[in-house]
This record gives C-alpha cells, sequence and structure tokens, in this order.
C-alpha cells in the first residue's frame, strides 16, 4: 500500500458489491443509482451521468514512537447529479440525489452483517471515518442549478487511515 493509490484503494471499494456483506451496490449495473464511479475526475466527463468520483483533499503523515508512521486521507467524493425526470419534476430529481446519498454514506459506514465492526474497507484502509468519525455531506444550492438546468452536485467529505508502518 502507498499513499499514492488511496484514492484508486477508495473507489474500488465504492465501485465493489457483494450481496454477503448487506451494503448497497452503488454502480446501475448492482442496481444503485450511479452510472460512473471512479477514482478521479476526468477532464471531460460524460453528460447526463450520473456520477461520483473520488479525490482527496489531504495527506497527514503522523511520525509516532520512534520510526513508525501512519498515512491519514482526507477523501472528497463529488456527485454529479443530472436533473432527469420522468416526472418533470424537480423535487423528484433532488429526492433521487438524497437518497443516493444515504446509499453512499452506507456504504462508507462499512458492513453490517457479515463483520459489524469492520471499517477497513475490505482490508483497504486500517480505519475509515473513525478518526474522526464524521461523515459531512455538502449540498450546492439546487436554485442555481434548477435555473440554469444544470447538473446538481454535492460533496462528500471523511478520513481514512492507512495501516502504520516503519519509516
Amino acid at each position: 500500500m502507498s499513499s499514492a493509490d488511496a484514492v484508486a484503494r477508495e473507489a474500488a471499494w465504492l465501485a465493489a458489491y457483494s450481496p454477503a456483506d448487506g451494503l448497497p451496490g452503488l454502480l446501475a449495473a448492482y442496481g444503485g443509482p450511479f452510472d460512473v464511479v471512479q477514482p478521479y475526475k476526468a477532464r471531460t466527463p460524460a453528460k447526463r451521468r450520473r456520477s461520483l468520483f473520488v479525490r482527496r483533499s489531504s495527506i497527514v503523515v503522523e511520525r509516532f514512537g520512534f520510526n513508525r508512521k501512519i498515512n491519514h486521507y482526507g477523501f472528497e467524493l463529488q456527485i454529479v447529479w443530472p436533473q432527469t425526470s420522468s416526472t418533470g419534476q424537480a423535487e423528484s430529481v433532488q429526492q433521487a440525489l438524497d437518497d443516493a446519498v444515504e446509499l453512499v454514506i452506507q456504504r462508507i459506514n462499512g458492513p453490517v452483517n457479515t463483520m459489524p465492526l469492520d471499517k477497513t474497507h475490505g482490508a483497504r484502509f486500517m480505519s475509515v471515518a473513525e478518526n474522526p468519525t464524521t461523515i459531512t455531506v455538502l449540498f450546492e444550492d439546487p436554485e442555481q442549478s434548477l435555473q440554469q438546468q444544470a447538473d446538481l452536485k454535492c460533496l462528500i467529505t471523511y478520513q481514512a487511515d492507512d495501516q502504520d508502518y516503519t519509516a
């Protein structure tokens, strides 16, 4: 494991699906709400696609115990949600975004059936959303997006810690 592959590891966890762990699939192929779950945002992302992009906002390397270190990551998930509705109602699009955010939060929080205390995201990290324990969701003002018929957006932030290692 390296700090360079942390974003790819987290994106793999979010895109993965196993019925055994009791977590929702996020990709449409697994019954989830997203067409795209990927590390980093493409230069020209596909239009009219419900997308979740994983990026890292920070790395903090903490030294402790003579020669041991641990990497702490700040993750940001950007959700881009097109205004597509079979009813044409803006309210239904916003509700669908809220429903998708709820599924993402469930996935970040980890398994509930098989290993309720497993916060490692499939052994990809030492812990996720445990230090600190907060997951924050910031929604952009929908009024601006609705008037311009642009995508709705929100940002989900949380922390993850890698396994400690010897320097």
